[in-house]
Order: structure tokens, then C-alpha cells, then sequence
């Protein structure tokens, strides 16, 4: 598979376009506002402890607190003495990712392959889960990473165990464990590299060797070693220093951390088209992997790189309920507060023979085209697919297989289920982020996001109601209406309006006011300067 990284940079946005053959397969999106921040690290204050749930609230400085749960909850004795060493070493296989192992320290979701796949007949297994002896106090100042941005009204999630990747290693305070990449499948290779980075690290540090080590000289990785201790000498120094909630380590920006995430040897080009940001990924490079500089290209065409590229046409399937299949279905994403639910439908590819074939064929298609989406959209959480119906258990299963083997290229965790009866399949997917959607559009203020409004009748009848609460404790009054400009037409128009009839049958002056900062569904009363909607609503 060709892969190619598109960066288009202005001002206030960064876009970085991970393309595949040449299709876009993951897009990144950094504008003032909704900057990344996964992997900085918080000098935070615990502000509330929540056995019930094994979690706490830590403030950071952020809107809201952050969420850290118990299971997350590293040594608090290291930190309670400033980062002392008292662990012994231990050796294991931890498996590598972008994240930084089992870390989250990096942009997104894990590169490490992390499909679940759940076979029939057996039950699906959560993965246990240590239960740590966690003593967090009200008040107690601890030190953070945050895994997990904000995602709708839920603040970041955080952990207290760091880490902190680099080119070709994660570093890993207070952990003496060392883990290689799974994908450097070479035994000979797999050894020397655990033995090197065991005879350079410190005491009291473990590391993981990412993918991009193989093949590596002793130099290059003792020197990103480096970097990375120098990186953790600084964040001591600015944790003891500072007074929480305070900031003490920001990571790398989006376009930098996808080069230093996920410029691997599969990657044909890097294409940036500004100067500055080309400037500082060529020397990045130069500097951690000088025999892949020259894929680093600067783009000056007059055609804008995303046109260039074909991804800009790519990117407006991401706003489309309905994404059209070649065999003329169509799929449905629709997305709720709990789960996404797609909808396989034949659409003009629905032939009365060979029901079956036809049938399996759309189903096949639509599994490809619905991973693809999954990981475009970057769909977290739980998903649930409803395909056209089968009777055949073994084309069932192929569909099951066909999702199998689409997701072996998506780099966050999944867990599938077979396909049931009903033709349903259920996804379980890592969710890091908040869905690309969310940082080009925000919630309609007139619907609130739900895409609905009352009707205009419904909305004149609530305001009826409110009238009649309001003078069933007012015998005299004259009170201002902020409505809707077209809710204000419609009150006040022709001699017996519907205004005229309620001041006559309530005997008091209301004042229409057309306001179009008003919400078609909604209305404002105000009594002198003071708004007493809410007193009388119901």
C-alpha cells in the first residue's frame, strides 16, 4: 500500500491528510481554539475523589476537571518525593504504538494493530484490569498526562504514569520495563536493540522501542535517548517550581507529531506547502532520520494542495449522512450521544434474482467502505452495523472476515463481534479524540444540534402558557415578547392578531419585539431590565 502524507498549512490551520493509495484515510486538524493537546503534561491539584466510581477530578487549569481513574494511577509515592528511584528493573514485551505503548502520549490512536477479535462461541473477555491500592487526597498536587481530549461536555482524560515518545523510543519514568515494537518481527534484530537501550538507560526508567528503531545505528537512538531524558530533567525541574494547576511540558504541535508518529518507511512523501512548517519537519528529520529527508517535499504549485491531491473532494464525505457505494447502495451514519448506527442499503443494486449473491456483494463492498469511514470520520466509541439480511451463515462470516481484515490497517483499538441473525454487527473503537466532524462544525443555535425545532404552533401555544402562569400572579403588568422576526410576523399581523386577542382576554400590553439573536423556538419575556422567562416557564 502507498502511503503519503499532505500537509496544508494557512495561518490559523493546520491540515495534515494521511492518504492511501492515493484515498484519504485519516485526516488531522489543528485550528486556533482546538489545539492538540494529548501528551502535554499538568502539574494538577486533586479537586474531588469519587470512590464510588474509583476515579477523581483533578484541576489542571483547564474549563473543566480533569478525569483521572484509579487504574490510571501510577506510584504517588515517586512524586511525593520528586521523582525518587526505588523500582527494580523488570523486563517485558510490552507492545510498541504512536501512543507510546500503553501510554497515550502521542497524537491519536495506537499503531500496534489492537483488533480484538471475538470468534463465536466464545464470550467476549474484558481485558482485566489492575486494581492499584489508590490513596488520593482532596487537595494533593500530582502529576498528569492528558491521554484524552475533551470530548463534548466530559472534561480530558489524564493518567499519572508518563511517558514520553520520541522518534524512535518512549520514554518512561519510574517503569524499568522494556518493550519492543511487535511489527519487528526479526529475532537477531528484536535482541540487539533490547540490548543496547538496557545498557544506556538510566536506573529507574523503562522504554519502549518503537517500529521505526529497526535498523537503526546505536548514535541515533542514544541521541533521541537523550533528548528525551534532557525533556524529563526540564519537566522536574518546572514541577517542582511551579504551583498547581500549572502546565509544565507542552508537546509537539499536530503536523510535527504525525511526522514523528507515523513518517515510517512506508511513507513515499511528505508534501508541506509552507515554508516555515517544511522547514521545521526537513530539519526534524534531517536531524532523527537523514536517509528519509529527501521524502520531505515542498510544495509551490499555484493549485491548492488539497485539489492538487484529490483530497478536498475526500473530505466533504465526512459532513454526508448517506455515502454512496459503487454498486449503487448506500450506507446511513448516524450519529447519537451513546453510539453510531449504520444502515447498509442496496439503493438500485437490488436485483429480485440471485437475491443472496447480490445481497452479499453489497454487504462486502459497504464492510470495506464503513472501516474506511470509521477511521475517516475517526468514530469512537460504540458502533453498530446494520447489513442487508443473509440467510447463509457462511456469508455472514465472510462479511465478519472482510471487517477483520479492513481493520488490520486502523491504528486505534477495536473489538468486533460476528454478525448476528439480524445481520447486525457491533464495534467497539478507541476514542482519543473528539470526530473530525466536530472541529468543522459546531452545534446549530437554533436546534441545539439535534436538528429539529418546535413548530411555529407549538412555540406561540408555549408562549400562550407562559402568559397565563404569568398573570395568574400578575393582576396588572406590561411586559416585553423577544421573539423570532418570523414568530413576531406571524403574532402581530392583521387587526385581530393573535397578539390583539391575548391582550384583550388577559387584559395587560405585551410589546412585540422581533429579535433574530432569538432562537426560532424560543422567546424572551422581560418585566423594567429584568428577563423573567424562566420564572414562568413550565
Amino acid at each position: 500500500m502507498k502511503k503519503n502524507i499532505i500537509i496544508n498549512s494557512t495561518g490559523s490551520e493546520h491540515r495534515i491528510a494521511i492518504l492511501e493509495d492515493g484515498r484519504l484515510a485519516e485526516l488531522f486538524v489543528e485550528t486556533p481554539g482546538k489545539e492538540r493537546n494529548i501528551g502535554d503534561i499538568y502539574l494538577g491539584r486533586v479537586a474531588k475523589v469519587m470512590p464510588g466510581i474509583r476515579a477523581s477530578f483533578v484541576e489542571i487549569g483547564l474549563s473543566q476537571d480533569a478525569f483521572l481513574h484509579f487504574s490510571d494511577v501510577g506510584s504517588l509515592e515517586e512524586f511525593s518525593t520528586l521523582f525518587s528511584e526505588d523500582e527494580d528493573e523488570e523486563e517485558s514485551n510490552l507492545p510498541d504504538n504512536s501512543n507510546g505503548g500503553n501510554h497515550n502520549a502521542s497524537i491519536g490512536s495506537p499503531t500496534n494493530g489492537g483488533l480484538a477479535i471475538v470468534e463465536p462461541p466464545a464470550k467476549p473477555k474484558r481485558p482485566e484490569r489492575r486494581s492499584p491500592q489508590v490513596n488520593l487526597q482532596k487537595g494533593q498536587e500530582i502529576l498528569v498526562q492528558i491521554t484524552k481530549e475533551p470530548i463534548g461536555k466530559k472534561g480530558v482524560r489524564v493518567r499519572s504514569a508518563i511517558s514520553l515518545p520520541g522518534r524512535f523510543l518512549v520514554l518512561i519514568p519510574f517503569d524499568a520495563q522494556i518493550g519492543v515494537s511487535k511489527k519487528i518481527s526479526n529475532f537477531k534484530e528484536r535482541k540487539r536493540l533490547r540490548k543496547f537501550v538496557r545498557s544506556i538507560l538510566p536506573d529507574n526508567f523503562g522504554a519502549i522501542i518503537r517500529t521505526v528503531a529497526e535498523g537503526k545505528t546505536e548514535e541515533m537512538l542514544k541521541q533521541d535517548l537523550d533528548d528525551l531524558l534532557n525533556k524529563w530533567h526540564n519537566i522536574e525541574k518546572a514541577a517542582k517550581s511551579s504551583k498547581a494547576p500549572a502546565l509544565v511540558y507542552n508537546d509537539m504541535d499536530t503536523a510535527n507529531s504525525v511526522i514523528r508518529d507515523l513518517f515510517q518507511e512506508t511513507v513515499e512523501h511528505v508534501v508541506v506547502d509552507e515554508k516555515k512548517l517544511f522547514r521545521e519537519i526537513k530539519g526534524y528529520v534531517q536531524a532523527t532520520s537523514s536517509d528519509m529527508a529527501d521524502r520531505v517535499e515542498f510544495y509551490s504549485g499555484k493549485e491548492p494542495i488539497f485539489d492538487k491531491y484529490g483530497v478536498e473532494k475526500d473530505i466533504q464525505t465526512l459532513f454526508a449522512k448517506k455515502v454512496w457505494l459503487k454498486s449503487g447502495g448506500y450506507l446511513f451514519i448516524e450519529k447519537t450521544e451513546a453510539m453510531t448506527v449504520i444502515d447498509v442499503n442496496s439503493g438500485r443494486y437490488a436485483a429480485k434474482r440471485e437475491q443472496e449473491l447480490n445481497s452479499l456483494k453489497t454487504d462486502l463492498e459497504a464492510a470495506r467502505e464503513i472501516v474506511h469511514q470509521l477511521r475517516l470520520r475517526d468514530v469512537g466509541g460504540l458502533i453498530v452495523i446494520d447489513f442487508i439480511d443473509l440467510e447463509d451463515d457462511k456469508n455472514r462470516k465472510k462479511i465478519f472476515d472482510e471487517i477483520k481484515k479492513e481493520l488490520r490497517y486502523d491504528r486505534a483499538k477495536v473489538t468486533v463481534l460476528p454478525m448476528t441473525e439480524f445481520g447486525i454487527v457491533q464495534i467497539t473503537r478507541q476514542r482519543v479524540r473528539q470526530a473530525v466532524q466536530m472541529t468543522f462544525s459546531e452545534s446549530c443555535p437554533a436546534c441545539g444540534g439535534t436538528g429539529t425545532v418546535h413548530s411555529r404552533a407549538s412555540t406561540i401555544n408555549q408562549i400562550e402558557r407562559w402568559i397565563r402562569r404569568f398573570r395568574g400572579e400578575h393582576y396588572t403588568a406590561t411586559i416585553e415578547l423577544h421573539v423570532h422576526p418570523m414568530i413576531a410576523e406571524h403574532l402581530t399581523i392583521g387587526v385581530w392578531s393573535r397578539m390583539n386577542r391575548w391582550r384583550l382576554r388577559f387584559f395587560m400590553w405585551i410589546r412585540v419585539v422581533g429579535d433574530s439573536e432569538v432562537a426560532f423556538d424560543d422567546f424572551r419575556f422581560i418585566a423594567g431590565d429584568n428577563d423573567i422567562t424562566n420564572d414562568y416557564r413550565s
